[in-house]
């Protein structure tokens, strides 16, 4: 039997965790539905995103079945440049797939190993997920900026492939760097949606004429994903409405400039933080509810936005998301950050739908959610993508000997 190229995985959050959302779904479809083609070995924090403490039974410096992945938990004192060079070298992989640009941990170890010639030559894949949108590189914006020109002089990015999941994150990626996105170059591949059967959903309440709107928020409340401008929506709104927030508190003082603008809404919306989610549960939570609202500052996929479409929610949305189709789709909204008034107004006319209006809208989101996980073209890119990548360097060895 043919042995599977290995692909070593570093990204700072992986299962069980499931707080830092979309990059740990991105990672874990890329596994199951690619799973058959190569062997994944995921290396990741030894804790999900805001604990403090290590997830219980971890056995210790050894690799745990998790899926159809191996996975390598690093805890906080273990994960300098030396051990993971050691892990690297170790596992000898074909291909090394990172998923951020800024990570300190689990990207710049990584690919300062390689600068200094601790690792054995190896092609890497780079996903920034989205760090270059504009709206995410308006946070800590100096600090972000005084990186990237340092990154550039000491060279430790050049070699590598990019991954941009759409021609928005390739724009964004080519504009923040510029020469840095060298040979072998960028490419193209769109995130991968979980497999079609776990997609599949039918929605356990629709609207009655007598209910207020019920709408969700679901993300980490951050302001990257611009929770604070959800609020002051909803603040304008003169209807009646309820409002479901999940998800981590991932910056404290943020939450309490939120807490303030809550504490200000009108009686006319009730509002609920329900916590954290289990992915298992998402889909279900979703489908209590009418609408999916996200104002986000910049997604570079949105698996969030899939889940809200496969559980048959239209979905309101800024138009800083690749899912700028839903408006043709007649499926949702994707609006603009530089008013607030465009956004109230779709809520306002969503409460006054009828039943067969929310049906309608119900069936055709559960099925275009379905279209897009099965996509087999989405599935040939990345698989294609990994391989290109891999061939690199085995042709450059190739030629050398």
């Amino acid at each position: 039997m043919k042995q599977k190229p290995v692909i070593l995985i570093f990204n700072k959050f992986y299962l069980p965790g499931y707080q830092a959302g979309g990059p740990i779904r991105t990672i874990v479809n890329m596994v199951d539905r690619l799973g058959e083609n190569f062997e994944f070995r995921v290396v990741t924090s030894d804790r999900d995103l805001a604990d403090r403490n290590p997830y219980p039974d971890l056995t210790g410096e050894t690799w745990e079945t998790v899926g159809k992945a191996r996975v390598h938990y690093v805890a906080h004192d273990k994960a300098n440049i030396g051990n993971l060079a050691g892990l690297i070298n170790d596992t000898q992989p074909a291909l090394i797939y990172l998923n951020s640009f800024f990570d300190p941990w689990f990207t710049q170890k990584v690919l300062i190993a390689r600068r200094l010639g601790k690792i054995r030559q190896v092609p890497i894949i780079l996903a920034p997920r989205g760090e270059f949108s504009p709206g995410a590189l308006a946070i800590k914006r100096l600090k972000k900026k005084v990186y990237i020109k340092a990154a550039k002089l000491a060279g430790i990015y050049k070699g590598i492939t990019w991954q941009a999941s759409s021609e928005i994150e390739r724009g964004d990626i080519e504009r923040s760097l510029g020469r840095l996105v060298i040979t072998p170059g960028l490419v193209i591949a769109q995130n991968l949606a979980p497999p079609v059967e776990t997609a599949v959903s039918l929605r356990t309440r629709l609207k009655r004429d007598d209910e207020p709107l019920r709408v969700c928020f679901l993300s980490r409340i951050s302001p990257m994903k611009n929770f604070d401008f959800a609020l002051r929506v909803l603040a304008k709104v003169n209807v009646p409405l309820d409002f479901t927030i999940y998800g981590p508190k991932e910056d404290q003082s943020y939450w309490q400039t939120c807490e303030a603008l809550i504490s200000a809404l009108p009686e006319n919306i009730h509002i609920r933080y329900a916590g954290s989610i289990h992915p298992s549960s998402v889909k279900e939570a979703l489908g209590q509810h009418d609408l999916f609202f996200l104002p986000t500052r910049g997604e570079n996929y949105g698996h969030v936005i899939h889940e809200a479409l496969g559980a048959g929610l239209p979905v309101l949305l800024s138009d800083q998301t690749p899912w700028r189709d839903v408006e043709a789709q007649k499926l949702g909204w994707t609006l603009p950050l530089d008013a607030i008034t465009p956004f109230v107004e779709v809520l306002q006319d969503c409460s006054v739908w009828d039943s067969d209006q929310w049906a309608a809208i119900s069936k055709r989101a559960i099925e275009y959610a379905n279209e897009k996980a099965s996509d087999v073209m989405v599935l040939d890119r990345n698989r294609e993508m990994l391989m290109d990548a891999i061939s690199v360097v085995t042709v450059a060895n190739k030629g050398e000997s």
